[in-house]
């Protein structure tokens, strides 16, 4: 006996004892996120089950290695590599790429619309992770917590005289979902609360405990200042930096380009900056950054790009992703559409 299930353009045949059952592909899924799949979900299997075709790619979408898998693409499940016209030319199957995370600046959200593709990503995913990132860092800048743990290990014991956090002033620069989520944990711990954001009415600013300022009042004010802004504009530039209240403590958790890297680290040789801790280096994109010199190891802490790297996290963003992508391929609407469709 054999039943015919097959509706679609793949077909994938199972042998079960004496019948043979044809069960259509829902579609070929590319996957060039590093974590996808790897905290608690086993969302590859989810995506299997409902009759999808896995394939790996490099997450940096080198087009030389991703092109014979973009060919057969129906879904990509992207991490942060760039996402240009050249991809989506060898991608004639592709309905829908879902953005592994939040920021969208590496995909050609225009080149994606004039191709009918679903862009999608996953907000709120990451925020408590990035949040409580950023405030670790923050703490460890002010109490010396990396230099102390480098001395001991050296058999070097020596005080280290840091601030408490409560009673400083902190200015947000970027007040979304991660900069509010840091504002209210700053807060809970006793923090006077300084904000940027041009987006975000006076209403909006007191709902958050938030003073609105100018960007100079924030760096002439604060003692801590964190980066939560989106895009690629730089924010912390040489002119800013000769505003900065002296010793301050700089965070960034959102992205290398906001920073002027030379500017700060000359900040930091001259003791304008305190301390300089952050999440994201233009050494990721291969650059030489200034800030990795060795003078500079007691006014730095650097992690690998990892604030978004909890097991929460991890889940949540691939959750959001692989809903997506199911939905694409179903002919349904997904959450979270930041652009295109309509093939």
């Amino acid at each position: 006996m054999v039943v015919i299930l097959a509706i679609g353009r793949a077909v994938d045949i199972l042998y079960v004892q004496d019948y043979v059952c044809c069960v259509s592909s829902l579609g070929t899924v590319i996957v060039t996120s590093r974590s996808f799949s790897s905290g608690e979900l086993d969302l590859v299997a989810e995506l299997e089950a409902a009759h999808c075709r896995v394939v790996w790619g490099p997450s940096d979408h080198d087009l030389s290695q991703l092109r014979a898998g973009l060919m057969s693409a129906d879904a990509w499940i992207a991490g942060t590599g760039p996402i240009t016209e050249a991809h989506l030319s060898f991608a004639p199957r592709l309905q829908v790429i879902a953005r592994y995370g939040v920021g969208i600046e590496a995909v050609d959200l225009a080149a994606a619309e004039r191709r009918g593709v679903l862009v999608t990503n996953a907000p709120g995913a990451n925020t408590i992770a990035v949040a409580e990132h950023t405030v670790a860092l923050i703490l460890a800048a002010l109490r010396g917590i990396t230099v102390g743990d480098r001395e001991v290990r050296d058999h070097i014991w020596r005080v280290h005289r840091g601030r408490q956090l409560a009673g400083l002033t902190a200015g947000v620069v970027g007040l979304g979902r991660v900069g509010s989520a840091v504002a209210t944990r700053l807060s809970a711990l006793g923090v006077l609360l300084l904000g940027h954001d041009p987006w975000l009415t006076p209403g909006e600013f007191e709902q958050r405990g938030v003073t609105p300022v100018d960007l100079d009042a924030l760096a002439a004010r604060s003692d801590v200042i964190t980066l939560h802004a989106p895009g690629e504009r730089e924010i912390i530039s040489q002119q800013l930096l000769d505003r900065v209240r002296p010793g301050a403590v700089l965070i960034n958790t959102a992205r290398a380009a906001l920073v002027d890297e030379q500017a700060v680290t000359a900040a930091l040789r001259s003791g304008r900056v305190g301390c300089y801790a952050t999440d994201v280096l233009s050494a990721e994109s291969g650059a030489q950054s200034p800030l990795l010199s060795d003078d500079l190891a007691d006014r730095t802490i650097l992690t690998p790009h990892i604030a978004a790297q909890t097991v929460e996290a991890v889940d949540g963003m691939g959750r959001a992703a692989a809903d997506c992508v199911l939905a694409a391929l179903r002919g349904e609407r997904p959450e979270a559409v930041v652009t295109g469709g309509g093939r």
